[in-house]
């Protein structure tokens, strides 16, 4: 079905109303008026003969004060009256031609007294009744009757202008109508428009509602119901938002639990393969070095001492794994806290250079780091710190040719992206995306040289995932690139 607006609704409702008004009106003076005005000149015509009856009465009808009366009762009621003496002279009279309204009075009498349908009411003292007048083709309501003292009195008033004036009302009230129809419509849309406005405007909060889009507010300030609702709706609409929030948030809890499951059960697996492996060695030189000890095969001081270094290599080196294990474990379960805090990146990225200077000049290589504004960013400061040093550390192990390691900061979009690059061999294009996967080495000698575990890039790939930040690696003509992004802080 189409739809109409409430404005539209109420408009028509009330144009209806206003035309069926005018309609009835016009019906009630087309039928009844008439009748209702006969039935007004009936009564003023009794009412008119009774006081005329009273002065007879008292012998006043040559007074002036009966005069006063007689020429009021008249002008007021619009009525001819004569009175007669039995011999038919005028005693007094209304018109202004005397002689032709007793004439007319007369004929009248004599002439249609036999017709009982025109009489309309008849006692003992007078007869109404109404009569035409054939000269004039017009409708009389006629009384007469005999006074007190004998004389007659004759009392007329003419039905036409009633007819008349019923027609001009009709025609009045037509054209009248019209314009208040056509004027009252114009204020009532106008009002209806204005008073439909809020609820318009709550009829599309609620469509918005229902799209899940809690963000459009009403806005209102009187004290109508209407707006009263539309602060509910607010209310109604800040409730919804924050229990879908919360749902979504819950949600999302769940589905992270859920896949956290099922995560754990093949990491669990994963790990206790690679632990296994990364552990099979350094176990197996550590036995057998402790049993060479044992047996004796290592008699000379010398001996003994490469046979305890050997074990206390391998026994620092499985601690380290394990302690970096831990920390990623800690930091993949949330267990370690990470605190959002605005800091220096350039003096901190200066602190840990400055940390390695000792590294670096033993390995011959130069650095390049140009920064010297203060940088500052948000982000966990010690796990920033953790990240750069080994980004660092695997650039020394893998430097080579130029021996350069350089670092640098690149501001875009409101981040700050930070580089380490070191002139050496690339990684290559197809294991660039699984060296942050754990225990997983590109080149297992070489770190099995330096004492590499592996776990260093899955540390950096977990700190920047709980930062909710980005890092990567690239390879650049001379060499590689690893970098991560900070959100900045003006």
């Amino acid at each position: 079905m189409k739809k109409r607006s409430f404005s539209f609704q109420v408009t028509f409702a009330m144009a209806c109303l206003l035309v069926g008004t005018v309609l009835v009106c016009w019906l009630l003076n087309t039928f009844f008026l008439e009748n209702y005005y006969v039935s007004q000149k009936e009564k003023s015509l009794i009412s008119a003969f009774s006081v005329v009856e009273k002065a007879s009465a008292e012998g006043a009808l040559g007074s002036d004060e009966f005069a006063v009366v007689f020429d009021s009762l008249c002008a007021t009621d619009n009525l001819d009256i004569m009175i007669l003496r039995p011999d038919g002279l005028v005693i007094k009279s209304s018109a202004a031609s005397s002689q032709e309204l007793r004439e007319q009075f007369l004929n009248a009498v004599f002439m249609q007294g036999a017709d009982p349908e025109k009489i309309v009411k008849e006692t003992e003292s007078y007869v109404l009744r109404r009569q035409t007048d054939e000269r004039l083709s017009s409708d009389y309501l006629s009384l007469w009757g005999v006074l007190s003292d004998g004389n007659f009195v004759l009392i007329r008033s003419a039905l036409e202008s009633i007819r008349d004036a019923a027609a001009i009302s009709n025609r009045f009230l037509i054209l009248t109508g019209g314009l208040v129809i056509l004027a009252l419509l114009f204020v009532v849309y106008v009002l209806t428009k204005r008073l439909t406005a809020p609820i318009k405007r709550l009829t599309d909060i609620s469509r918005q509602m229902t799209k899940l889009d809690f963000n459009v507010r009403y806005e209102g300030r009187s004290s109508r119901e209407v707006d009263e609702l539309g602060m509910h709706m607010n209310e109604l609409s800040e409730a919804l938002l924050k229990t879908i929030e919360e749902l979504k948030t819950a949600n999302n809890k769940l589905e992270q639990d859920i896949r956290q499951k099922t995560e754990i059960d093949e990491m669990r697996k994963e790990f206790l393969s690679n632990v296994s492996h990364e552990l099979k060695t350094p176990l197996a030189l550590i036995l057998g070095y402790a049993e060479g000890l044992k047996e004796g095969i290592a008699e000379d001081p010398e001996s003994r001492d490469y046979y305890l270094d050997v074990i206390i290599d391998e026994t620092e080196r499985m601690n380290r794994m394990v302690k970096a294990l831990l920390t990623l474990n800690n930091i993949e379960f949330g267990r370690d806290k990470i605190e959002m805090k605005r800091f220096d990146l350039t003096a901190l990225t200066a602190q840990i250079l400055d940390r390695h200077k000792l590294t670096f000049e033993q390995k011959g290589i130069r650095t390049e780091f140009s920064e010297t504004k203060a940088c500052f960013v948000y982000g966990d400061e010690f796990g920033i710190d953790e990240v750069l040093t080994n980004y660092l550390t695997n650039a020394v192990h893998f430097c080579e040719g130029e021996k350069q390691i350089r670092v640098s900061f690149t501001r875009e979009n409101g981040r700050v992206r930070v580089a380490v690059s070191n002139t050496g061999r690339n990684i290559p294009e197809e294991e660039i995306d699984k060296i942050w996967i754990k225990f997983y080495k590109v080149d297992k000698a070489r770190t099995r040289e330096y004492g590499g575990s592996g776990i260093g890039l899955s540390i950096v790939k977990a700190i920047m995932d709980a930062m909710n930040q980005t890092c990567g690696a690239r390879n650049l003509p001379y060499g590689v690139e690893f970098y991560f992004t900070l959100e900045a802080a003006s």
